[in-house]
């Protein structure tokens, strides 16, 4: 008897059961439903929810692959052990087995709880209410891991997901019923939480925290620690010296999904190729974010703001720059592009998009505290998505009245 067989008979077994749900999850996540319609009209498609998540999860990988080479990489770069690469996106000093394993083992455990936890309380919550589990959360565990740092104590991660899933989601009534962004719901409830864990400038370099400790200690042999993001570096009115390719690149400090423009940027051709994510969200959030870059540098160039002021290295930073730095791209191409919570009208899109961009820089200037606001920004999105729509809607109600009183006339 094969596998597929045995699970058709343990699916009849458990068929009315409290745990049905929950073996059904496990069965469909391995086969396709079995099920057909009869009767009455019906649009036939290829896919459904838990391809559409998978997809995403697809595009996901490429960075976080990248990732754990990353941070490797910024690991040994940051004691010394290496030099920077030289050789553009193919350099072997980054391509390194050692690079790899180093990113790997710091990561593998945050992605182990992020989606044995999520999906433990999507279970329970399956048989307690007596549905299906949802894919939705397929994504999100995905999200988390590259939206955190890599030290991050793995209970603050425990916590943080159960908060997202139960308040950021259940509560609304489950995948599809969210008004906010899991993920970034999780995000933020650290932030929030644990700040000292998000919102320092040396969080996201492996080894880092421990390494002050012994530096602190006494230890010598380890001061070559410098994990600096280029956003932090720049809130304080530094130089991060790295150049545009680097930062295009993705050789930078970072989170772990956040630092490779490249491979976002062809996430996002993927995302627009399979109809999955939204190219008006994106190319309007690009948008916004540099017309806000570009409304900064000409307050800096025009002298209205001192040098001596703590915004000005921000505000001087060249505008489609903020496009490489930080979580950005990453936040417009994966997380505002969330078909649940952001806009659903066209012309809302472009404008839920916009102001995206347009906050995210705004937050980012004149935050340097927390130098990073894409989050908040598409948070704070996410709940006015609904009002957009309205306004859209209500407006195009309005002309049609408009044109049917016309021809009654």
């Amino acid at each position: 008897m094969g596998l597929k067989s045995k699970m058709h008979d343990l699916k009849k077994k458990y068929e009315g059961t409290k745990m049905a749900p929950a073996f059904n999850a496990i069965h469909t996540f391995l086969y396709l439903p079995n099920e057909t319609t009869h009767g009455g009209t019906h649009i036939k498609a290829a896919d459904d929810l838990k391809r559409t998540m998978n997809i995403v999860i697809m595009a996901l990988i490429p960075c976080l692959i990248f990732g754990m080479f990353n941070a490797g990489y910024q690991h040994h770069l940051a004691l010394g052990e290496i030099q920077a690469v030289s050789a553009g996106f193919f350099s072997p000093e980054f391509w390194t087995v050692d690079n790899f394993m180093v990113g790997f083992w710091k990561i593998l455990p945050l992605v182990i709880v992020s989606y044995g936890v999520g999906l433990l309380i999507e279970f329970i919550f399956a048989i307690i209410k007596k549905h299906e589990v949802e894919e939705g959360y397929l994504v999100t565990g995905m999200l988390v891991p590259l939206i955190v740092p890599i030290d991050i104590p793995l209970w603050m991660l425990t916590v943080a997901v159960a908060f997202g899933v139960v308040i950021g989601k259940e509560v609304f009534g489950g995948t599809g019923m969210n008004i906010l962004n899991p993920a970034l719901t999780i995000r933020a409830f650290l932030f929030f939480a644990y700040p000292t864990w998000m919102s320092g400038d040396k969080v996201w370099v492996h080894s880092a925290r421990e390494r002050a400790d012994q530096i602190a200690e006494g230890a010598t042999g380890v001061d070559a620690i410098s994990g600096e993001t280029i956003l932090g570096s720049l809130a304080q009115g530094n130089d991060a010296g790295f150049s545009v390719m680097d930062m295009f690149y993705g050789f930078i400090p970072g989170s772990v999904g956040e630092t490779s423009t490249l491979l976002i940027l062809l996430g996002a051709l993927f995302l627009i190729f399979t109809k999955i994510g939204s190219w008006r969200i994106m190319l309007s959030s690009v948008v916004g974010a540099l017309v806000m870059g570009l409304i900064f540098n000409w307050v800096a160039d025009a002298g209205i703001i001192a040098e001596s002021s703590k915004f000005y290295t921000l505000m001087s930073t060249e505008f489609w720059h903020h496009l490489l730095l930080g979580g950005l791209a990453f936040g417009i191409v994966y997380m505002a592009t969330d078909p649940v919570t952001a806009s659903q009208t066209n012309k809302g899109k472009w404008i839920y998009g916009f102001l995206i961009g347009f906050i995210s820089v705004m937050i980012r200037v004149f935050n340097p505290a927390y130098p990073e606001g894409v989050m908040l920004a598409i948070l704070l999105m996410n709940v006015f998505a609904p009002t957009i729509d309205h306004y859209v809607v209500q407006g195009n109600v309005k002309k049609r009245l408009k044109r049917a009183k016309v021809k009654t006339a």
